[in-house]
């Protein structure tokens, strides 16, 4: 059985479609205030804690991509949300292209932030397994305080600042463990893009060291409907970094799925 997720629900239903939101590692849900507070005004957002992060349970051993889309699909059956637009960050863009595997007719519209679609490669599936180890035997501090200013530009609010090492410290180091271990194991999603029958948005921050723009433009022309924003001013979180923009992006996107 799925663990229960903590999650924020916020806004009414309505005749917009739902927007729920997955977010990266290794973060929580706060990492959405911007778009929840944006757009719960005029629809329903659904926003979770995965498991092993934020006030969600936390699975030791190895948390696969596809044990994260169980757990949404649980939610939103609990929920009763029935179809929304999915929306995610890095991880959480991987974990919505698995969901849009597992589920596909209940998606409206995808939104795929800074992530990128393929499979790690055998030097990557040794990082994270080494990054693992790492953060069990440390914690998440010393980690925390290393890629603070890859996650965000260094020219970053000091505010997004704290707010991004806040979570990256408050971060189970079981969780994250389990969430790296399970993301070495991903599957290759660049043919079920091809196969995406519903609109998409793909952002990517124009500084992203982590997924560059290359990795958004690959997507953007294998998906078969996708509009690209390049978010100028930002790194790997643009949603936090330039909150104005990427609303702007996503309020377009949702009034094209509304209608």
């Amino acid at each position: 059985m799925s663990p229960f997720l903590a999650y924020e629900d916020k806004g009414t239903d309505s005749t917009s479609v739902p927007l729920v939101l997955v977010h990266g590692h290794p973060f929580d849900h706060s990492m959405w205030a911007p778009q929840i507070e944006a757009f719960s005004t005029a629809r329903r957002v659904v926003a979770p804690d995965l498991r092993g992060y934020g006030a969600s349970p936390v699975v030791p051993g190895r948390t696969l991509l596809s044990d994260f889309a169980q757990d949404i699909e649980a939610l939103l059956d609990d929920l009763k949300v029935e179809t929304f637009v999915l929306a995610g960050l890095s991880m959480g863009g991987q974990i919505v292209m698995e969901c849009y595997d597992r589920f596909p007719d209940r998606v409206r519209g995808l939104v795929l932030a800074d992530t990128f679609p393929a499979a790690e490669t055998t030097e990557g599936k040794k990082a994270r397994g080494a990054m693992a180890d790492r953060l069990l035997r440390e914690g998440m501090r010393g980690y925390a305080d290393e890629v603070l200013e890859k996650m965000v530009a260094p020219y970053a609010d000091a505010e997004v600042k704290a707010h991004v090492h806040r979570m990256m410290t408050a971060t189970p180091p079981e969780g994250a463990a389990a969430a790296l271990r399970g993301r070495a194991e991903r599957p290759d999603y660049r043919d079920l893009l091809t196969r995406v029958t519903v609109p998409a948005l793909v952002v990517v921050g124009a500084d992203d060291a982590y997924t560059p723009v290359s990795d958004a433009e690959a997507m953007h022309a294998t998906l078969p409907d996708s509009t690209l924003r390049v978010v100028e001013g930002a790194a790997h979180m643009p949603n936090l970094e330039r909150p104005e923009e990427i609303n702007e992006a996503l309020g377009a996107f949702l009034t094209r799925v509304d209608g």
